[in-house]
């Protein structure tokens, strides 16, 4: 199994890619990466939403993300988040562990 959790971090000003920027610059975002469990933590831009930033933050199980949340990384995220003054929208998704159904893998080119 794996969990997904995509948090789109909303700003004014180009305060969003800001704070990714920082994450990455710091060093926050290559540590997220390392901690046991996590298997991505990854920023995109939204083409036609210049005020926002997409994280992709997977993780192998809820006790890997629970890790994570107890962690003082969490504090550092959170003084980020207040400095950049983000609003967030969360969305969490599940590994299907059957995997990509036969009739949708005609649409994937490899």
């Amino acid at each position: 199994m794996s969990i997904a959790v995509n948090i789109y971090y909303t700003g004014t000003n180009g305060s969003a890619k800001a704070f990714a920027e920082e994450m990455e610059l710091s060093g926050t975002a290559e540590l997220i990466r390392q901690e046991q469990g996590n298997e991505g933590y990854e920023y995109f831009y939204p083409k036609n939403d210049p005020e926002t930033v997409l994280l992709i933050d997977r993780w192998r199980d809820q006790q890997s993300i629970d890790a994570h949340h107890a962690s003082p990384m969490m504090e550092t995220i959170a003084k980020l988040r207040e400095k950049y003054q983000l609003k967030m929208r969360v969305e969490r998704f599940i590994t299907d562990e059957s995997g990509i159904p036969e009739g949708d893998r005609k649409f994937i080119r490899e």
